[in-house]
């Protein structure tokens, strides 16, 4: 048996939810020292070090002037593209575009007593820098990294969209990438990878200049790397293995919940799938469908050693414990394959994203639907957000005073201000206010 399933209820059961909440992991040490000292030779070296690591890992004959992905090379790319997949590539450019679009916030003003005006001022940052992995050598171009991050970029109105992705063998970046970002309007792009090219747009260089704002997936290095920068940058988030937990009740289809299992499965020996069914007959039923569907896979012994080593089935004693449990796990993907699941939605307080019913496979998430897949993981959705517009943008206070509003809040302030101590800043009032005009 690939899962063992458990009572929610059970000792075991209440020991393995205890640990999945527990679930964020910390990169080690090791790759901690690694990837501050390749920001410090960045910092340090600048493009001398960028290349250096760019032709030791990615591409040995790459050089200066061809780090930036030339015009001419986005143009044979698009000649290179399968019609299909161009197609494919618009209905899901169209699909998250108009799902963003209702994400844009207004500046506004609010007018009070005596001729006060206070309000927020919403700007985008002036430039954004998305990593996008090459995906062994190239071979598997994450093409919907380059939409769920440069799309709500642009509708952010951010002027400067910047990507880095690593070349193959040959410094060539794989053409659906390029006519991905081209097709909405990216046009910087840099064959550069890893760590280096984090710290590349955190510190800038003298080929690469600096970013506001860094966003998309990596290895642990890219992870660890965007930690160790963020501060000196907005980072999107820091993203532990993907994951899923999937609500299943008598209606759920068995070999639905197992794909979807196994699709996550697939992604990393890390990856998380949890099933929590609310009977055994359907726990049953999923751990059969596992073990028929797992050898079809192409990354069969990825999908296996995930499973084996982290995958969870829950049987749950009712819908509320099961919910109870999804909230308290909060994953990245959450599946409620129940009974009228529209209506059990207002319930969940904690998800990176909700797919309600059968016919929905988290994959429609990951590529189609128009949400964002770049979500939050390892417990963390408890506090954080889908990236949006808004990983985009920076908020500015405003504020204004007639002389008879100051008049009115000046006694105020010089008394809040002297209860801390800070004459100073009860002078800053008082000196517009005492002294005759």
């Amino acid at each position: 048996m690939i899962i063992k399933p458990l009572s929610a209820s059970s000792p075991a059961g209440l020991e393995k939810i205890a640990d999945l909440q527990d679930r964020f992991q910390a990169s080690d040490s090791s790759c901690r020292e690694i990837v501050a000292e390749i920001i410090r030779d960045v910092r340090k070296r600048g493009d001398a070090a960028l290349l250096e690591y760019t032709r030791k890992f990615d591409s040995p004959g790459i050089t200066a002037e061809r780090i930036k992905v030339t015009e001419a090379e986005t143009e044979q790319a698009f000649k290179e593209i399968d019609r299909k997949l161009s197609d494919s590539l618009d209905l899901a450019i169209e699909r998250i575009r108009t799902f963003h679009e209702h994400e844009r916030e207004e500046s506004w003003t609010v007018s009070g007593d005596h001729g006060i005006i206070t309000g927020r001022l919403v700007n985008p940052v002036d430039s954004a820098g998305l990593y996008v992995p090459g995906g062994q050598g190239g071979k598997t171009p994450l093409v919907s990294s380059v939409l769920m991050n440069g799309i709500p970029a642009g509708i952010a109105g951010v002027k400067r969209r910047v990507m880095v992705t690593p070349a193959n063998s040959e410094g060539r970046v794989n053409p659906a990438l390029l006519v991905a970002a081209g097709k909405i309007g990216i046009n910087e792009i840099y064959k550069v990878g890893s760590a280096w090219a984090i710290a590349a747009m955190a510190y800038g260089t003298e080929l690469i200049p600096r970013v506001d704002v860094i966003v998309g997936p990596g290895n642990q290095f890219v992870a660890e790397a965007k930690q160790q920068v963020s501060g000196r940058v907005r980072i999107d988030m820091i993203a532990g293995p993907s994951e899923v937990l999937i609500i299943a009740d008598h209606t759920a289809t068995p070999a639905y919940a197992a794909a979807d299992m196994l699709a996550q499965a697939e992604h990393d020996p890390q990856a998380l799938a949890i099933l929590v069914a609310t009977s055994v007959e359907t726990a049953e039923g999923v751990i059969k469908e596992l073990e028929r569907q797992l050898p079809e896979l192409s990354r069969v012994e990825i999908a296996r050693r995930s499973l084996t080593e982290r995958g969870v089935v829950l049987i749950a004693d009712s819908l509320d414990q099961a919910i109870d449990i999804a909230n308290r796990l909060a994953a990245e993907h959450l599946e409620l394959m129940i009974e009228n699941p529209l209506d059990q939605v207002k319930r969940i307080r904690h998800a990176g994203a909700i797919f309600a019913g059968d016919n929905v496979p988290e994959s429609t998430g990951d590529y189609l639907a128009g949400p964002n897949h770049v979500l939050p993981t390892m417990g963390t959705a408890r506090f954080s957000s889908a990236l949006g517009v808004e990983t985009f943008v920076k908020k500015t206070s405003l504020i204004s005073y007639s002389r008879e509003a100051l008049r009115a809040d000046s006694e105020h302030i010089q008394r809040l201000a002297n209860l801390e101590g800070l004459t100073g800043h009860a002078r800053s009032a008082s000196i517009r206010t005492d002294d005759p005009e």
